[in-house]
């Protein structure tokens, strides 16, 4: 496939969350499309453009495959998908010269960046005596904190630490903007056990240069004393000979029951370790059900992925996804394995510090699902004047998880525009929604500067040319509580009369395309 050179991307996704795009096929274009990248996506994150296509989902060729198909396969990863995908003009050129697409020639490229030997290190310190054996340095007027003082031959220098490493993360949390005191004192009140992600001056250049933000997603894990186990299990007689249990206040699927002379002690499962993944597919965040129905698929022979209670200690203490260990495997093989789905996670935001960024003008279209915490936010609107705010944006809940802050307006709310709405009308379309909620929204700026401008605040800002979507609207129970609601000092005003409103269903693509949102 010389000259059309696919580029290959691991997404991952929380669950119950999408990868940020929608997938399509459309009358006249061949080919499945990436369409409607969602801002602040996996996808968009990870620099995925519209219009590109799909040749391969972990590794399976799919130009050929029905929409339908396609679907699956992503569906059917997880929280983790790998895509090799082509530009739009490259796949339009190499279909009319009549190419072999299905011909693997690709670089792989991970989150955007392609894929090097330099790479973060995730260190894993136990406080020996009264040290771990380092000291931290910041110079005025210099971004970033240095390792110095390294005790040759003590605990720092044991778990990989080396003399001018740059500290990035502090047990999982970013610490490259902190100050020196606030360094030290998140060290100091760590305990015995820390997580360091460091990288050196060689890597630490290779990311500055390639504008990547550096992150555990990207780390070696050769440095851990713990690693996870990977369980190649042949089924007996009598089956593999374990119960797969989940333990109450325990999240997560446990390996129980070993029996004795069983294929699973055989493979040296241990009780209590717990199950990551099946096949290398990511099961952390499935239903117990969906598990035991991965492992009953496998067949006779079921490849594992288990930590025992010790390593999974050390990878959430760093908040470190244990598939990072199968990603470590695949890039140290040549050509590396694609057919793996390794939970690689996207950062959530961009490297470039936000007042070096010029500010988009175009709004934010965020798609949020209900917890037992409500939706994480208040709406609020001022008396006598036209137009809708979010207030009380919760810290870490749904909406602040998707993008949403404080003073945004609500432009329109399941596909309907509110911007001349009443209040009360609004409240009952969300409360409406049921569990799904669907926000077009934009920052107060934003929308004033548009507004100026005369520019309509649509989704066509956000490259979006067409779309078919089904919104909820169930009604929830009356003995619910709504965790949206107006604030109690809002002025009220008489309740218009209830106007007729159309089911929430926003459709404006021919017959002939087919849409699935992933």
């Amino acid at each position: 496939m010389a000259g059309y050179k696919p580029r290959v991307f691991t997404l991952s996704k929380k669950p119950k969350q999408t990868f940020g795009f929608y997938l399509r096929v459309e009358d006249g274009e061949e080919g499945h499309l990436i369409r409607c990248l969602e801002m602040g996506g996996p996808a968009e994150l990870a620099g995925i453009k519209d219009g590109d296509r799909i040749l391969r989902v972990n590794g399976t060729f799919v130009d050929e495959c029905s929409h339908s198909e396609v679907v699956d396969l992503v569906k059917n990863s997880g929280t983790s998908v790998t895509f090799h995908i082509l530009d739009e003009s490259s796949y339009k050129q190499a279909k009319a010269q009549g190419v072999n697409l299905s011909n693997p020639g690709s670089k792989p490229v991970a989150n955007g960046v392609e894929k090097h030997r330099l790479k973060p290190k995730l260190c894993y310190l136990v406080k020996s005596s009264s040290s771990f054996g380092f000291s931290i340095r910041s110079v005025e007027g210099e971004r970033g904190l240095f390792m110095t003082e390294v005790t040759p031959g003590g605990t720092a220098e044991r778990a990989g630490v080396k003399l001018s490493d740059r500290l990035v993360e502090i047990n999982g949390e970013n610490v490259e903007n902190i100050t020196h005191e606030g360094a030290v004192d998140k060290i100091k009140r760590a305990g015995s056990h820390i997580m360091f992600l460091l990288v050196d001056e060689e890597t630490d250049k290779f990311y500055q240069k390639t504008h990547a933000k550096i992150g555990s997603w990207l780390a070696t894990t050769k440095y851990l004393p713990q690693e996870p186990r990977i369980i190649n299990i042949t089924k007996g007689s009598d089956g593999y000979g374990f119960t797969l249990r989940e333990e109450p206040n325990q999240a997560g699927h446990f390996i129980r029951d070993i029996e004795r002379g069983s294929s699973a002690e055989k493979a040296r499962l241990k009780e209590m370790d717990r199950l990551v993944a099946v096949d290398g597919r990511d099961v952390e965040s499935c239903r117990h059900e969906e598990v035991v129905d991965r492992i009953k698929q496998s067949g006779n022979k079921c490849c594992l992925l288990v930590v025992d209670k010790d390593t999974d200690q050390v990878y959430k203490l760093g908040k470190v996804p244990p598939l990072l260990f199968l990603e470590e495997m695949n890039d140290s093989n040549s050509p590396p394995s694609y057919t793996e789905a390794v939970n690689l996670p996207i950062p959530t935001r961009s490297s470039t510090p936000a007042a070096e960024r010029k500010e988009e003008l175009r709004p934010k279209l965020c798609k949020l699902e209900k917890t037992s915490d409500g939706f994480g936010f208040h709406l609020n609107s001022i008396q006598g004047v036209c137009g809708h705010y979010l207030q009380n944006v919760v810290k870490g809940g749904v909406a602040d998880k998707v993008g949403m802050e404080d003073d945004d307006i609500v432009v329109e709310v399941n596909g309907v525009n509110v911007e001349q709405s009443h209040h009360d009308d609004v409240v009952k379309i969300i409360q409406g929604s049921g569990n799904y909620l669907e926000m077009l929204v934009a920052k107060k700026s934003v929308y004033e500067k548009l507004k100026a401008q005369g520019v309509p605040i649509t989704r066509q800002l956000l490259g979006e040319t067409s779309y078919a979507q089904v919104h909820s609207a169930k009604t929830p129970e009356a003995s619910r509580k709504e965790r949206l609601e107006e604030e109690e000092a809002r002025p009220t005003t008489p309740t218009e009369p209830e106007r007729q409103r159309n089911s929430s269903v926003s459709s404006s693509s021919s017959t002939e395309s087919i849409d699935e949102r992933l």
